[in-house]
């Protein structure tokens, strides 16, 4: 496993993310540190911890809908490995 420095832009669906009040994602761009084996593992990694943590929140359609477009707008910025 190694360790990564990623830079996400979620300005396209920060608003309605942002209604769900996920601490760790309280900012439309981010810079996170995570351990993963490769960049496709990085990036799947951060998807799912975003998705998980809104239906934690809300498990109703509108949340769901809300994942399908956070998973659809995301963009990785950079992923640099350290």
């Amino acid at each position: 496993m190694r360790n990564f420095k990623v830079t996400i832009d979620l300005s396209d669906c920060f608003s309605k993310v942002s209604e769900y009040d996920l601490r760790e994602f309280d900012s439309p761009f981010l810079i996170i540190f995570i351990q993963a084996s490769d960049p496709d593992e990085v990036c799947y990694e951060l998807v799912e911890k975003i998705v998980n943590q809104i239906l934690k929140k809300d498990s109703s359609i509108d949340a769901r809908i809300l994942c399908r477009e956070v998973r659809k707008l995301i963009r990785f910025d950079r992923i640099q490995p350290l």
